[in-house]
């Protein structure tokens, strides 16, 4: 897992998981990224420190704050930023108009699609932690969909 600053157009810097550079790379050359402020398209990497760790242990943030590897699956925001929550809600809505739900057969399906043995098209459903951290080992680009605060209840 590698963490990037990233901006977009109008100024908006954020910061983003990805499983490695290339999926940074595949992502950024297909247009698949977007500012979660503004939701403009042309993302790009920002000026960052490097985030070294010392003896073996555990990343640290220049504060000195421990830096965990996120859960793939199960990607949260708080709800004290309401442009970021309408901002998850747009993108959660257009994935549902633009995308085919497939359920619980989502690994499934993505690695059919990427074999060709389905129809190209943008899919959404469930996977396991293991199940997607194995299509992104695999080279199969996914992104995880945050989940929305009242979905925590």
């Amino acid at each position: 897992m590698i963490l990037y600053r990233l901006a977009c157009d109008c100024g908006h810097e954020f910061e983003t998981w990805f499983q490695s550079g290339r999926a940074f790379d595949v992502l950024a050359a297909g247009g698949e990224l977007t500012c979660p402020l503004c939701g403009a398209s042309n993302v790009r990497k920002a000026l960052m420190a490097p985030r070294i760790a010392k003896g073996g242990g555990t990343p640290k943030t220049p504060s000195g704050a421990e830096i965990s590897r996120p859960d793939d699956t199960n990607i949260q925001i708080a709800s004290g930023n309401p442009e970021l929550v309408a901002a998850v809600r747009r993108l959660r809505q257009e994935v549902k108009e633009k995308a085919d739900y497939v359920g619980p057969k989502f690994a499934d399906e993505a690695r059919k699609i990427d074999a060709g043995d389905a129809p190209d098209r943008g899919i959404y459903g469930e996977a396991t932690a293991s199940e997607a951290r194995a299509l992104l080992d695999d080279g199969i680009a996914i992104l995880p969909l945050p989940r929305l605060p009242e979905e925590n209840n």
